[in-house]
């Protein structure tokens, strides 16, 4: 066996958890801002599952924008009955992030 070939399975490994760091970056963050005391990326909370939300606002080119504003200041009636309260701690390039990564989700 060559040398070189020895590195290629390696490597993939290397790259797929690189990957999936940008992932696990933003579930962390999520946690940290106390998102997923009411979300989850696959189920319904007292809010929409992640995944929902991405099928929601999938194509819409001013989602980010729109959502990233709801997670700063709140919301209601979207979702049903029990409204989104608005999250001081998170700032508006947080919020950005937060939302692209929700949007990300399939």
């Amino acid at each position: 066996m060559k040398p070189h070939t020895k590195l290629i399975p390696s490597l993939l490994v290397a790259l797929a958890g690189l990957a999936a760091a940008p992932a696990f970056a933003q579930l962390e963050l999520a946690q940290k801002k106390n998102c997923l005391a009411c979300h989850a990326v696959d189920k319904k909370v007292l809010g929409p599952a992640y995944k929902d939300v991405a099928a929601k606002y999938a194509g819409q080119k001013d989602a980010v924008d729109k959502l990233a504003a709801k997670v700063m200041k709140g919301g209601s009636g979207v979702w049903g009955n029990i409204p989104m309260p608005a999250n001081p701690q998170v700032s508006e390039a947080e919020a950005k992030q937060l939302v692209q990564w929700i949007l990300s989700l399939k």
